[in-house]
């Protein structure tokens, strides 16, 4: 038999105030990264006014709630830290107080993503009003921390620390009311150039690590820009894109080309009036399919600038060691690795099935988002990187996408979500594990 949808949307439309308040709660204290506590103590107040069967918070400051007793664990993830507000000049409303009208809840992290939490929160509590978790399924509902600062970090000390390894997890990142199963992976790179200084009146006494570093630059911007052609020195990472190069090309031309940009340079010189003695800059590598941390290190290593200057070139990957709000220090390198599922994966057509038995075969919005989200596929993926990286990235558990809120309002001023799309999300969410268990 099979499950009653108008019944799962009108419980998760009885919830739809709930769920605004919620968010603003949480929104109206600040939550950056390593500063989660309040939106901690928030979100583990709510699951246990919503009688979740356990609520804990592990060392590393993750909140985490549990519905059922099962074995099969499926659990949603939401990333419970923001981003600053950047320029407060640029914000037509207070991002903390924040704002709200009959379709809109607006405050920092309302996109990017404390709506996903409130959505997967509340969808615990439809299956247990509903009576649709299957009996060996236990969900568990993650708020996860420090995900702006390094990108799955959170679900690495779940797994690796926690000792927690579910069946499959639903990442509540926004996806525009699409249903998203991958994304390109990245890695942060240091390019480190020695040079020797000198009075600068006679610089050819020394040797400049800043030129050195500008031929390295061009090399690099050439990766990013070239194409792959035969007679071409240095192929663009476009070449990833064409079997020749990538056997996972497929999944590469689905999720998008690799790129590279330099992002931030340093330098160190005696004074304004000497030569720079050392020069060093930032890497941003946005991965495709069939790329690596060994292969991109390698990529620049071959650079034929940084060939040239070899003995005073050193290429390397940045580590991330900054303790969370609890204290822990959990030292990962910057590598987020590219991820996908297939289309045809159980969990992708579960939740598949679950929307069109919802809202149907098309991206749902109000009449501001419909159109456009109408004009992309259902199943899609994300121009961003997740927690995925790290879940399935890293330790092979299988992850999907679905999310309320736009990917164009993270990070950005005067940023807002959709009521609807937390009443949707909620439900699909209530749906999915009974649609999955039946699938295998």
């Amino acid at each position: 038999m099979g499950m009653d949808y108008e019944k799962i949307q009108k419980a998760a439309e009885g919830y739809g105030k709930d769920m605004t308040a919620f968010l603003r709660a949480i929104v109206a204290n600040p939550g950056e990264s390593s500063d989660e506590k309040a939106h901690v103590e928030t979100i583990a107040a709510e699951m246990k006014k919503l009688d979740f069967d356990e609520v804990v918070i592990d060392p590393e400051g993750n909140v985490i709630g549990y519905m059922g007793t099962g074995s099969r664990i499926i659990a949603y993830d939401a990333h419970i830290d923001t981003v600053g507000i950047g320029l407060k000049n640029n914000w037509e409303f207070d991002p903390y107080d924040g704002y709200e009208n009959d379709t809109e809840i607006g405050g920092r992290g309302t996109s990017d993503q404390l709506g996903g939490i409130v959505s997967a929160v509340y969808g615990a509590r439809i299956m247990k009003d509903l009576d649709l978790i299957p009996d060996d399924v236990k969900i568990m509902v993650v708020g996860s921390v420090q995900e702006e600062d390094c990108d799955g970090l959170c679900w690495q000390y779940i797994i690796r620390e926690d000792k927690v390894r579910p069946e499959f997890v639903v990442s509540t990142e926004p996806t525009d009311g699409g249903i998203y199963r991958g994304h390109r992976g990245r890695m942060e790179i240091r390019i480190d150039v020695k040079g020797v200084s000198c009075h600068g009146s006679a610089p050819e006494r020394g040797d400049n690590a800043i030129y050195k570093m500008a031929d390295i630059l061009q090399d690099v911007r050439a990766l990013n820009e070239n194409d792959a052609a035969d007679d071409t020195e240095i192929k663009g990472l476009v070449k990833m894109l064409d079997e020749k190069y990538n056997k996972d090309w497929e999944a590469a031309r689905f999720l998008g080309r690799g790129t590279v940009t330099c992002s931030q340079i340093f330098y160190t010189s005696p004074s304004r009036c000497a030569v720079a003695d050392s020069c060093a800059v930032s890497l941003d590598r946005r991965m495709t399919a069939g790329e690596t941390w060994e292969s991109c290190l390698e990529e620049i290593r071959q650079l034929p600038a940084c060939q040239k200057y070899k003995d005073d070139v050193v290429v390397s990957m940045y580590n991330y060691d900054r303790p969370s709000w609890t204290g822990c220090v959990y030292e990962i390198e910057c590598y987020f690795p590219t991820w996908w599922i297939d289309e045809s994966d159980p969990i992708c057509q579960a939740m598949k099935e679950v929307h069109e038995g919802l809202y149907g075969g098309e991206r749902m919005g109000i009449s501001e988002t419909k159109p456009e989200r109408q004009e992309r596929p259902l199943i899609d993926k994300w121009t961003f990187s997740t927690n995925g990286v790290a879940i399935m990235g890293r330790n092979g558990v299988k992850c999907i996408g679905f999310g309320p809120g736009a990917e164009s309002q993270a990070h950005a001023p005067n940023e807002k979500t959709w009521k609807i799309d937390l009443v949707r999300c909620a439900a699909v969410y209530a749906g999915l594990p009974t649609a999955y268990v039946a699938k295998v």
